[in-house]
């Protein structure tokens, strides 16, 4: 078992919960970037996640050098199509769409660039990627062609997390959208962890440390942020002293 998915698996047996910092090199670039290392460094959350819509493989590369030379945490891709790869990230989420009907999200992408993931040697977690409704259209949806799952269909976001887990995904997440309006519905993350046997993973829309304890309290076990980030970098702090003082609370 390769590192980062043991890394995922041990905390979740051992009920840690875990937060991600999801960095954009389209739009982390320049001041707002140094900010975010700066703060990175003395706030370090477990994982990194690099991705976007359009964002281009050199600076993919170049990112994620800088961020393995200045920050003492894992960096994991979090590709928005084939093209985003990098030899450089500790792991790749290899995502499929589970929740669209369009093929080119489900298998289609994957065929672009397998052969050079396979010689690699990067660590690759299978995860099945579901889409749920954040309030306003985002760019997965505008880009994929495809619909997310209704914020009240919980047993549809159930199912599909199941399919998921029983066509071999290793991680399921449930997706609200960069920038979205609102979370993934605590109903719907309570649902789906219940009827689980995988890791989840719950992003977008998430602004707040309320949301994010509440996020943890309905049963995700790593909890996505970035565009509030983007916006204001001094709140990584924040949000990384939230998820010490949530563990603290849980111990007690």
């Amino acid at each position: 078992m390769r590192t980062i998915y043991k890394k995922i698996l041990l905390n979740r047996e051992a009920n840690r919960k875990m937060l991600a910092v999801l960095i954009d090199p389209d739009q982390c670039r320049g001041s707002v970037l140094a900010s975010t290392v700066a703060m990175l460094k003395s706030y370090t959350p477990d994982f990194i996640f690099v991705g976007g819509s359009h964002m281009l493989t050199a600076s993919v590369d170049s990112l994620i050098g800088l961020l393995k030379d200045e920050v003492k945490t894992n960096v994991v891709l979090f590709p928005g199509n084939a093209s985003q790869f990098s030899v450089h990230a500790d792991a790749l989420l290899y995502l499929s769409l589970l929740s669209g009907r369009n093929a080119e999200f489900l298998v289609g992408q994957h065929l672009t660039s397998a052969i050079a993931i396979k010689n690699s040697n990067i660590e690759v977690v299978p995860t099945g990627y579901l889409l749920i409704d954040g309030g306003k259209p985002s760019s997965v949806e505008y880009i994929s062609n495809t619909r997310p799952i209704p914020r009240d269909k919980n047993e549809i976001a159930l199912s599909t997390a199941v399919a998921g887990e029983l066509l071999g995904m290793r991680l399921i997440y449930l997706e609200a959208g960069s920038g979205a309006e609102i979370p993934v519905p605590v109903e719907m993350i309570e649902c789906v962890s219940a009827g689980l046997s995988l890791p989840l993973i719950v992003g977008g829309g998430i602004k707040t440390t309320e949301q994010l304890s509440a996020a943890f309290d309905a049963g995700a076990d790593i909890v996505v942020v970035g565009n509030v980030f983007e916006k204001d970098p001094s709140r990584i702090a924040e949000f990384v002293q939230c998820v010490q003082s949530f563990q603290q609370n849980q111990s007690n």
